[in-house]
C-alpha cells in the first residue's frame, strides 16, 4: 500500500517594515563603526602610513609656454636636442600630469636635466 502525502509549498518570505528597519540597522552598524574609527584615526593608520612613507624630494625645473602649433615633440627637441625625444616627452608628460594634449598658452615644467 502506497501512502500519498500532499506537498505543501513553503510560504514566501515576507519582510515587514519593522524587519526592514532591523535589517538596515544590522547592515549599517559596521559601516558606521568603521567610519567612526576612521575619523578617530584608528583605521586610517594603514593608509596614512603608505602616504607618509612616500618620497618628498623636490625637483628643480624650468617652465616653457606652449606656442601656437607647437607639439610636445617639438618642445622636447628644442629643450634637449641631444636626448631621445621619446624619453623627454615621457618625462614632460609625467612631470606635468598630462597625456599628450597641450594647448597654446599652457605652461609646462621641463625637468632640470634638460633645462638650459
Amino acid at each position: 500500500m502506497t501512502t500519498i502525502t500532499a506537498i505543501t509549498p513553503s510560504p514566501r518570505l515576507r519582510i515587514t517594515a519593522r524587519g526592514r528597519r532591523a535589517l538596515a540597522l544590522l547592515v549599517a552598524a559596521p559601516v558606521l563603526a568603521l567610519g567612526a574609527l576612521g575619523g578617530a584615526g584608528i583605521v586610517g593608520q594603514a593608509v596614512s602610513g603608505a602616504v607618509a612613507s612616500s618620497s618628498t624630494e623636490t625637483q628643480a625645473f624650468q617652465e616653457v609656454t606652449v606656442l601656437p602649433g607647437q607639439s610636445l615633440w617639438q618642445i622636447a627637441l628644442s629643450v634637449a636636442p641631444d636626448a631621445d625625444p621619446r624619453e623627454v616627452v615621457a618625462e614632460i608628460e609625467l612631470l606635468n600630469g598630462i597625456a599628450g594634449a597641450i594647448q597654446p598658452g599652457d605652461r609646462l615644467a621641463i625637468p632640470a636635466e634638460y633645462a638650459s
